[in-house]
This record gives C-alpha cells, sequence and structure tokens, in this order.
C-alpha cells in the first residue's frame, strides 16, 4: 500500500466515529415523528428521549479523555465501536419509553467518547500545515452522517420505520470496529510511553522524513518536564486556554445548531409542511452541512481558525434574526413554511463553513501533550452539556414562546459569541502543537 492510500485509510477510521456521532444525532429527528405511535409521547418525554443521549455523553466525554491518556487512542475508539452496536440494537428493539432512554443513554457514551477522542487522534496523526483540513475530517463525517441518517429517515417514512431507522446505526458502528484494528495507535502517545522506534514508524506513514527529526525533538523536551497529567491540567497556564476552549464548546451548541439537527422537521411542521416534506427539506439542510464543511476543509489553513469564527457569527445570527423577524411579522403559508428553510439552510451554510468543524479542529490544538486527552474530555463534556440544555429545553421553548422567539434568543447568543472570540481565543493556524504548547508554558511561567 502506498503511502498517500495508506495516509488516507488512517484518517478515513480515525474520523469514522464522527459519522456514528452525526448519524444518531440526525436520526432521532425523523423516527419522532413516528414513535408516538407505538410509544406515546409528551413534550416533556420527547424531549427526554432526545436529551438522554447527551446523559450518556457527559459520561462518554468525562472519561474516555483520561482512559485515552492512559491505554491509547485506539483501544479506546475500539470500546466506543462497541457500544455504538450495543445502543443501536436496544433502541431497535425498545418496547417501551424506560427501554429507548436506555439505549440513548448507552449511545450517548460513544457520542461522548468520539466527540473527546476523534479529535485528538487526527490532530496527533496530522502534519502540522494540513492539521487544520485533515482534524476537520471529523466534522466532515460528523455532517456525512447526518445527511445519511436524513436519508434513512426519508426512506422509512413510508412504512413509518423508525425501528430501522435508529437500529441501522450498527452498520457503520461495526465497519469501525473492523477498521479499528487496523489502525496505527497516535505517534505522540507512543512517545509519551517510551516507544520512539514505533512513534517514528506511525510518523512516517503522514509525514515528510524532515518533519519527523524536528517533531520528535520537540516532543521529547515537553515529556522532559515531570509533571502528571493533574499537574498540567491544574497549572495557572492552562487556565486560559480552558477558559478558551470551554467557551467555544459552549457556544458552539448555545448557538443552536443542535436543536435544528434534532428537530428540523418538527420546526417545518410548526410552519406549515406534512411530514413528508418536512422530512425532504431537512434532507437539503443535510446535504448543504456536507457541502459546506468541504469549503471549510479547503479554507481553514489558509483563512485561519478565528477569522472564520468571526464570519460564521455575523452570518449565522443574521440568518436567525431575519427568519425570527419574518415568522413575527407574517402569518403562516406554505411560502413562510418554504423561507423557514432557506434562512435554516443559511444558518446551517455558515455553521459548517465555520464554527461546526473549526471548534472540534481547535480543542486538542488548544492543550498541552500530556493533558490534551483529558482537557480536549473535559471541554467536549461541557459540549455535550450544553447540548443536553438546548435539546431538553427546545420543545419546551418552542410550545411555550414560540419558533420566532426561540430564534431570537439563539441570535442574542450568537452576538454574546462573537464578542468572545474576538476578545479570548488566540489564533492556532500554522502552529505545531509543540509550538503552541511552548508558547503557553514561556507565558505562564515568564
Amino acid at each position: 500500500m502506498n503511502k498517500n492510500l495508506s495516509k488516507g485509510w488512517i484518517f478515513f477510521f480515525g474520523a469514522l466515529g464522527g459519522l456514528l456521532y452525526g448519524y444518531d444525532t440526525g436520526v432521532i429527528s425523523g423516527a419522532l415523528l413516528f414513535i408516538s405511535d407505538d410509544i406515546p409521547l409528551t413534550n416533556f418525554l420527547e424531549g427526554l428521549v432526545v436529551s438522554s443521549l447527551l446523559v450518556g455523553a457527559i459520561a462518554g466525554a468525562g472519561m474516555s479523555g483520561y482512559v485515552s491518556d492512559r491505554f491509547g487512542r485506539r483501544r479506546v475508539v475500539f470500546v466506543i465501536a462497541l457500544i455504538y452496536i450495543i445502543g443501536s440494537l436496544v433502541l431497535a428493539f425498545a418496547p417501551n419509553v424506560a427501554i429507548l432512554v436506555t439505549g440513548r443513554v448507552i449511545l450517548g457514551l460513544g457520542v461522548g467518547g468520539s466527540t473527546a477522542i476523534v479529535p485528538v487522534y487526527l490532530s496527533e496523526m496530522a502534519p502540522t500545515e494540513q492539521r487544520g483540513a485533515l482534524a476537520s475530517l471529523n466534522q466532515l463525517m460528523i455532517t456525512i452522517g447526518i445527511v445519511l441518517a436524513y436519508f434513512v429517515n426519508y426512506a422509512f417514512t413510508p412504512i413509518e420505520g423508525w425501528r430501522w431507522m435508529l437500529g441501522l446505526a450498527a452498520v457503520p458502528a461495526l465497519v469501525l470496529m473492523i477498521g479499528v484494528m487496523f489502525m496505527p495507535e497516535s505517534p505522540k502517545w507512543l512517545l509519551k510511553q517510551n516507544r520512539e522506534k514505533e512513534a517514528r514508524k506511525v510518523m512516517g506513514m503522514t509525514r515528510d522524513q524532515s518533519e519527523i527529526e524536528d517533531e520528535i525533538k520537540q516532543m521529547k523536551k515537553i515529556e522532559a518536564q515531570k509533571e502528571s497529567t493533574w499537574d498540567v491540567l491544574t497549572a495557572k497556564w492552562v487556565r486560559p486556554m480552558l477558559l478558551v476552549g470551554s467557551g467555544i464548546a459552549v457556544f458552539q451548541q448555545f448557538i443552536g445548531i443542535n436543536a435544528v439537527i434534532y428537530y428540523a422537521p418538527t420546526i417545518f411542521t410548526e410552519a406549515g409542511l406534512e411530514n413528508s416534506a418536512s422530512i425532504l427539506g431537512t434532507v437539503g439542510i443535510g446535504i448543504l452541512n456536507v457541502l459546506m464543511t468541504l469549503v471549510a476543509i479547503a479554507t481553514i489553513d489558509k483563512v485561519g481558525r478565528k477569522k472564520l469564527l468571526l464570519i460564521g457569527n455575523v452570518g449565522m445570527t443574521l440568518s436567525l434574526a431575519i427568519l425570527a423577524t419574518i415568522l413575527f411579522t407574517q402569518e403562516l403559508t406554505t411560502s413562510i413554511a418554504w423561507l423557514t428553510v432557506v434562512f435554516l439552510g443559511l444558518f446551517i451554510i455558515f455553521f459548517s463553513a465555520t464554527w461546526g468543524p473549526v471548534v472540534w479542529v481547535m480543542l486538542p490544538e488548544l492543550f498541552p501533550l500530556k493533558a490534551r486527552g483529558a482537557a480536549t474530555g473535559f471541554t467536549t463534556l461541557l459540549l455535550s452539556l450544553a447540548n443536553l440544555i438546548v435539546s431538553l429545553f427546545f420543545p419546551i421553548l418552542l410550545g411555550a414562546i414560540g419558533t420566532a422567539m426561540v430564534f431570537v434568543i439563539f441570535s442574542v447568543i450568537g452576538v454574546l459569541a462573537f464578542l468572545f472570540v474576538l476578545k479570548f481565543v488566540p489564533e492556532t493556524k500554522g502552529r505545531s502543537l509543540e509550538q503552541i504548547e511552548n508558547d503557553l508554558r514561556g507565558e505562564g511561567t515568564g
């Protein structure tokens, strides 16, 4: 197998956990339309079924970072694939709400693990000049997973086959479980375990020889620091980046993206579309999500992370603000319903080209090697918690104050996110992970 083909397979399977995250995020939106025919759901129970995945995700993100620092990224990904298979099968055969919620919690463990481990693995495997694009594969796989879920939802809508929708996630999970057995371990983790010969071999799969020597030298310098994971995680010089990482993780969810992903068909039916048209509109949004993530992959290492976040904020905030204005001032008609699809599509365009991939790229970039898994796990735990809050309360808010007012709230949060990025978020484009860490240490210990 030549180097480019080998590199392609490494990053494909490295990012495949993102596809499972995306599928299990997106599939519930269509399944919700039909679950109530077999298992009665109130507004609260609907929110509970959706958000229970995030309860598991919080636990999965919290545990997997530390576990991956100790046992390696590759082993944890294997366990995550197994968890996805179990959760999918539980959901496919769920006889009642309790088992439905249990299956979603199990899936959540896999989702949380994916959000913590996949970005770290991709960042550590990628050469510096391509790190933004290659780490963005996680978000690309998430979007492909979402649109795949939407197509599956549409395909099974005629038979109201929600069990098939939920259960088919076991198929890509099985592919991941098999693929991960042939994936190399992260070279950064190998060097941390004093396995330099193996680390050099893995780096040779994705880097030129000239890059390897310099990177090994920088990693050894960092490893010479006699610090535990906890010492680094609680060090004063790391705190600013924990603040930044936590901030962008929480804002990524509070901007409202997963309210749109989880509840798009519900939003469209509220706006006046039929079930089939609502799911078809959601498929269109899913396709936009994938296409704009490809745009992000092409631009993230050229434009820079911070600039993309700011551009995205402006676009998302204006899209939601205009949509809210239309919904406030116009009576519901078919035209207004399709305008809702258009402006939510614009929101998705800006999110997918900016905040979607950039946050996943930046989180592992911000943190030092000895605590990268744990720190990324902590920030993705907060991301999952924010996701839980949005998904649990969105249907309640939708019923209490209406779609337009909810979008006003998301618009205000978009403005706050813009100000946070402008003031606190550094640019990491074009700097190796070791350079970023050395800069942090210099600022914190001067």
